[in-house]
């Protein structure tokens, strides 16, 4: 499994996913899901972010300053979001991994629709305590489905009106428990394979050099332009995968 030709497209796409998490401050998960996805097949890109994805966020997690409130803020969600995951994961192992990967394809393509169009949910604080687990339990469920965990989650923590400095927390503490829920729920279904184990270790460095790169790039483009061509380019990536899932 560890050919050069594997080697090779798992260092360039977590450079790359790395790059985008340091210019924009989220993506990791994302576009190493799709990428990989893409190259290799749903159930190996799962095996190939645990480390990286897992790694990178709990660092953002806990860094910041907001760490208690956004805990005690949004714990049911998160709890739902990372619970529910085992029950997604059941479908790895019953239905057809094509349909999966197209799902995935369709969220990733309402994620970036949602967010090219500027569309902005709002939910308000006496609503809280059943929307964010009612929330958190269907992307929980979409996440074992498909490795994606990012909607509806994402678009939930953003209508809860969080600081800039919270809400890139409470992404990474949803970022990091989904991906430990993930690696459970893979385990659970014996879908964890050794190798890649390995390699997604391997893969941190490449992902962690990309984060450092993308700090620089930052620097010098504007946020607002590279946003852009983030989202187009997850639109363009989903559609490839509804695509290519199609028999």
């Amino acid at each position: 499994m560890l050919d050069p030709t594997t080697l090779s497209i798992v260092a360039a796409t977590f450079l790359i996913a790395g790059s985008v998490k340091g210019i924009i401050g989220l993506g990791l998960p994302t576009v190493s899901l799709a990428l990989l996805t893409v190259a290799m097949g749903l159930p190996e890109a799962m095996n190939l972010l645990l480390i990286p994805s897992f790694v990178t966020n709990v660092w953002q997690a806990f860094v910041g300053g907001h760490t208690k409130e956004v805990i005690k803020r949004i714990w049911p969600f998160l709890l739902a979001a990372t619970v529910t995951i085992w029950f997604g994961a059941n479908a790895l192992t019953r239905v057809d991994l094509s349909l999966l990967s197209a799902l995935l394809g369709l969220l990733l393509i309402a994620y970036a629709a949602l967010n090219l169009s500027g569309f902005k949910l709002t939910i308000k604080e006496h609503r809280e305590g059943w929307a964010g687990p009612a929330i958190g339990a269907i992307n929980g469920i979409l996440t074992g489905m498909t490795g994606s965990f990012v909607v509806p989650g994402v678009m939930f923590l953003q209508a809860l009106g969080l600081s800039r400095d919270a809400l890139i927390q409470a992404m990474g503490m949803l970022f990091s428990l989904s991906t430990l829920g993930l690696g459970i729920a893979l385990g659970s279904n014996d879908l964890l394979d050794t190798d890649l184990g390995l390699l997604s270790g391997a893969a941190l460095i490449p992902a962690i050099l990309g984060m450092v790169i993308g700090q620089k790039v930052r620097q010098r483009l504007s946020d607002q332009l590279f946003r852009r061509i983030f989202f187009i380019s997850i639109l363009l990536l989903g559609a490839y995968i509804i695509f290519g899932a199609i028999p």
